[in-house]
């Protein structure tokens, strides 16, 4: 027999032993597939060619920003790793590139891939497979859906909110218009045809006195335009991506076709719409925003503007700054930093879309002073706020208050 004194300090080690690995397991990091103790692999598609190839400068920003994240020393000490691949914004090529993604690469989640239709093709897929599918670059507004699609999330303030928004501002300025609206003939285009709707009642029929489409695989949208121009009306509501953005504005200037024109902020890029179609042609033209522009110089002593600059001086040297998808893709990767870091040590999917659901009064640096991104459980709509603005002598000028789309006003 051991002498009582000895099992007391047996005991008394056991006991530390157990506290320990206890204490231990209360720590211990928990990983899901793409994760280690110095990597998180992130997942994109984006159209780095094909017709809405104006936005691959955004995979190439989100590259970037990662860049200067791993150099700071990364998250919690684990570096990012970034794979993007080209899908041409053709959902069939979406479908196989996020496969390869989730199924070769093995990445933690999927993030801010491009496009309406190309990401309404894999959304079943990626919430069957529990993959998050984060801060979309789409604005439809079925990404916010935690009900039915639950590994889902948008980023931007949704097209059908952004259309509400503009149907109000029409018939407050404009209360007898005869309205056209051009949309793409896809989910981006319905949401806002549904939005304008929404504003303009039982009215809508007398209002909208023509609705013209247009397939993202047709080279020109001119003679949609010279229709439209045909039917008399004075408001124009351009629901188009930049490359048929800029074709519209431009064929409107030939036909000297001036009604009051709204245009989707997915095509605001001064650098990628603006420009090509001719600062004069696009004078005038209406749209809402929620980001601040890099080449405006209202925003040259901004705190926020200044890291971006700094920023895009190192890490993308050269890059057109007047160029919009550069501060989206800032400040969609800002954000989603601020959630990996929100996870700790606990990087499973569950909890990128449980920390991605608890923002609360975020501002990245290249939001719009006021605007600011909140979720919930409930609420999978990170930016629910806008301003209204009007392009004027080669820049957009902001004016009016922010609108916020769950009052709209």
């Amino acid at each position: 027999m051991f002498p009582i004194s000895s099992r007391i300090a047996a005991f008394s080690v056991a006991v530390a032993m157990i506290a320990a690995s206890s204490t231990g397991a209360l720590a211990q990091k928990k990983y899901d597939t793409g994760v280690s103790d110095t990597e998180i692999k992130i997942g994109n598609t984006e159209a780095y060619s094909g017709p809405a190839s104006a936005y691959g400068v955004i995979g190439k920003t989100e590259d970037a920003y990662f860049k200067m994240i791993n150099d700071q020393g990364g998250i919690n000490g684990r570096k990012i790793k970034f794979i993007s691949y080209d899908d041409a914004y053709s959902p069939p090529k979406t479908v196989e590139q996020i496969r390869k993604l989730i199924e070769s690469d093995e990445v933690f989640l999927v993030f801010n891939a491009l496009g309406t239709p190309t990401q309404t093709a894999v959304q079943k897929y990626q919430n069957a497979k529990k993959v998050p599918q984060l801060f979309l670059a789409t604005g439809a507004s079925k990404w916010n859906d935690p009900k039915n699609f639950p590994w889902s999330m948008g980023f931007q303030p949704s097209y059908r909110v952004e259309a509400r928004i503009f149907a109000k501002y029409i018939m407050q300025h404009k209360p007898d218009a005869k309205v056209a609206v051009f949309y793409a003939n896809d989910d981006f285009g319905k949401d806002y045809v549904a939005g304008l709707k929404d504003v303009f009642g039982a009215n809508a029929s007398k209002i909208i006195i023509a609705e013209e489409s247009y397939e993202n695989s047709e080279p020109s949208v001119d003679s949609h335009i010279v229709k439209l121009k045909g039917t008399g009306a004075d408001v124009f509501v351009n629901i188009s991506t930049p490359k048929f953005a800029a074709q519209a504005i431009k064929k409107m200037a030939e036909l000297e076709w001036k009604p009051m024109h709204l245009m989707t902020d997915v095509s605001i890029s001064i650098g990628a719409v603006m420009k090509p179609a001719g600062f004069e042609a696009s004078e005038g033209i209406l749209s809402a925003g929620y980001l601040k522009d890099a080449s405006d110089p209202q925003w040259k002593d901004d705190a926020g503007m200044k890291k971006f600059m700094a920023f895009a001086d190192k890490y993308m040297p050269g890059a057109n700054i007047a160029d919009a998808n550069l501060v989206y893709g800032y400040a969609v990767s800002q954000t989603m930093v601020q959630v990996l870091k929100q996870c700790g040590d606990t990087l499973t999917r569950e909890n990128v879309m449980k920390q991605a659901a608890s923002l609360k009064d975020f501002q990245p640096d290249t939001l719009i002073p006021g605007i600011k991104i909140n979720t919930g459980p409930n609420d999978f709509a990170p930016i629910e706020q806008s301003k209204m603005m009007q392009f004027k002598g080669g820049r957009w000028e902001l004016f009016g208050d922010i609108i916020n789309a769950e009052t709209g006003g």
